[in-house]
């Protein structure tokens, strides 16, 4: 395939809608490179501590899935750290798919894309995109994001 400009894209949970409001961030998505069959989570990581996980149910049909977290879940999770990051995971229990977008051809969504914060409890999230296009949260205690 080289020459052709072709790039194959790994695995992963393509991010299609990112909903923040109402005390929880939806988002809905597909599923791609890999058989959508079998029972998926949403899966949350605390950067840094992978010990530190969330995770909520995921409702998949075909290779589409939807799920929401809860905001008062992180404030609950939240340490003395005045920022955290959450990485955002689509599992099967074999393999976790990174969710993010990179199928639509925008790169640097980091610098384009701003999703609104919610606080609860001292404590600010907010969706964001990595510098190579994953979706993460960030929340802060304190100071406004």
């Amino acid at each position: 395939m080289q020459g052709l400009g072709l790039q194959l894209v790994k695995p992963h949970a393509e991010i299609t809608e990112v909903w923040p409001r109402d005390g929880r961030v939806r988002l809905v998505g597909r599923i791609h490179g890999r058989p959508a069959d079998g029972y998926w989570r949403l899966l949350l990581t605390r950067r840094g501590r992978a010990g530190h996980r969330l995770d909520y149910p995921a409702q998949v049909k075909g290779d589409r899935f939807e799920s929401e977290l809860l905001i008062a879940d992180l404030a609950a999770a939240a340490d003395t750290a005045e920022v955290e990051e959450w990485d955002i995971h689509l599992t099967d229990g074999e393999a976790e798919l990174r969710a993010g977008r990179r199928l639509d051809d925008v790169h640097g969504k980091k610098k384009i894309m701003v999703f609104p914060e919610q606080r609860i409890h001292g404590l600010s999230v907010r969706p964001y995109y990595t510098v190579k296009d994953n979706l993460s949260l960030k929340c802060r205690t304190g100071a406004a994001t």
